[in-house]
């Protein structure tokens, strides 16, 4: 591939005509479900449900008609978004040539043009050995391909300290001032403690967990004898592949990774959107707009159909 092809603005043309277009006209009324504004409309009052935040009862309806109401918000399309983004030796692991920076650059190039072809504002903060870039939150087309220029060109670090996304998203609860919505772009190979910072970054804003994984880290193929070498210490280990009780211990410990994963985000209270090397971005954007919606419908009380809960 020519110098041409990988330059900011080449990634995000190719991005608009295959993706971003694409998306626009595959989303329509979901844009809401999707980025969620920091201001609210009142749009209608009904009967209040199970599951409803009851700071949304209206008291003065609720005594008139001798039934709980509850008021039901339309969100405004003013966002700020912010993308947390893990540039730590381990993001640049990938099989197959394809790297997990590859793929988060694609990500954010395509969700930070997406805003700011409605008006919205972008910003981001780069995680390095630590944080080491903070790009002020601003609209349009020239500052996206800025943020693309700035990860572009970083150099990949050879080694360095273990990743300490704390560091990361404490230095986001300080410096992000207004309610906005988080990206957390990372593969969260992390020193623990960083769960605790993840939650109380979600009591402020509205945070997504996009969790970069490649499926070599999942599970090993039979390769014989191998050197295995920590991407960020640099330690190596001698291994055998071949050998399966090995394997399935490897496989196991990738799964019980990837529960403590799940557990943490949903005990910080956040949507996560995983992201494999051999993904495609518009499918997994696709996909976590459906867990939107569906999360959507059921904060604002639907039910099942009665046959269904009566069965």
């Amino acid at each position: 591939m020519s110098k041409s092809a990988n330059t900011p603005d080449a990634i995000l043309r190719r991005l608009e005509w295959t993706v971003i277009r694409r998306l626009d006209g595959l989303l329509h009324g979901d844009y809401r479900t999707l980025f969620r504004g920091s201001g609210v409309d009142l749009a209608d009052l009904r009967e209040y449900a199970y599951h409803d935040d009851v700071r949304h009862i209206d008291w003065n309806v609720t005594a008139r008609l001798q039934t709980p109401y509850v008021r039901v918000y339309n969100e405004e399309r003013d966002i700020t978004a912010w993308f947390l983004l893990d540039l730590s030796p381990s993001v640049d692991f990938g099989s197959r040539n394809v790297k997990k920076r590859a793929v988060s650059t694609e990500l954010v190039a395509v969700l930070a043009r997406m805003l700011s072809r409605h008006g919205n504002r972008v910003g981001a903060l780069f995680y390095g050995a630590g944080v080491d870039t903070v790009i002020p939150a601003r609209t349009g087309r020239r500052h996206v391909l800025h943020i693309l220029h700035k990860i572009l060109a970083r150099p990949e670090l050879a080694e360095s300290a273990a990743t300490d996304l704390q560091d990361l998203l404490r230095t986001a609860f300080q410096i992000i001032p207004r309610r906005s919505t988080v990206f957390v772009v990372s593969d969260f190979i992390s020193r623990p403690g960083w769960t605790k910072a993840l939650a109380q970054l979600a009591q402020r804003h509205e945070v997504v967990a996009v969790r970069l994984y490649d499926k070599l880290e999942m599970e090993l193929p039979d390769f014989g004898l191998l050197v295995i070498q920590d991407a960020e210490t640099g330690e190596q280990l001698f291994v055998d592949t071949h050998d399966r009780i090995f394997r399935t211990r490897f496989a196991a410990a990738a799964a019980r990774r990837e529960e403590d994963l799940r557990t943490a985000f949903g005990q910080a209270g956040v949507d996560a959107l995983e992201l494999a090397t051999d993904d495609d971005v518009m499918d997994a954007i696709l996909r976590f707009t459906d867990l939107r919606k569906r999360r959507s419908r059921l904060a604002a009380g639907e039910t099942l159909p009665q046959h269904l809960e009566q069965s």
